[in-house]
């Protein structure tokens, strides 16, 4: 276990969470940010690339799982992204829809804002979001993140153009004390 919450808590991705991630990835509607859903192929590639975070950076995207039943239910966590020709340390998520709208997605993004300050000791955490997908953009301000910036990401044979949200940790420690 990396980190939990009241009713969750987020572990490595392995190679036997593939199905799990198949119904994220390949669901149009949960993809739909991306303009697609994923094929067996792109999922394989998606987890991949989780673990070679683990090995690279230490932490990555994570399975969400409840803790009441034990249900996979998403991903979120923790990946290095490119800012404007600048590292960053993103908070990233994906749900599977069937859990949409039961503030998981808040809280868990809230659970790895936690982990890159107290653990990571991370400076400054961002989420970089498709301006089309307004509610992410809300569990971002939820996370107590203001948008800073944005940038054009070209994918899928597209410009895709994303609003940069961000909170640093004088932020996030200030928040504590006010609580």
């Amino acid at each position: 276990m990396i980190t939990e919450t009241k009713r969750l808590y987020m572990r490595e991705l392995c190679r036997d969470d593939f199905n799990e991630l198949c119904e994220i990835l390949q669901d149009k509607d949960v993809m739909y940010a991306y303009e697609h859903a994923f094929d067996d192929k792109e999922v394989q590639e998606w987890l991949e690339k989780q673990l070679r975070r683990y090995d690279e950076h230490g932490f990555g995207l994570w399975a969400v799982i409840l803790k009441d039943s034990g249900a996979f239910i998403g991903q979120c966590g923790l990946t290095v992204q490119d800012f404007n020709g600048t590292d960053v340390v993103e908070i990233g998520y994906l749900f599977k829809k069937a859990y949409w709208h039961n503030g998981y997605a808040t809280e868990a993004a809230a659970a790895c804002k936690k982990y890159a300050f107290e653990t990571l000791k991370v400076r400054r955490v961002y989420s970089i979001i498709r301006d089309n997908n307004i509610p992410s953009q809300m569990v971002a301000k939820r996370n107590g993140m203001t948008a800073v910036g944005r940038l054009d990401k070209f994918y899928y044979n597209m410009h895709m153009p994303h609003t940069v949200y961000s909170i640093n940790d004088s932020e996030y420690y200030d928040s504590l004390s006010e609580s």
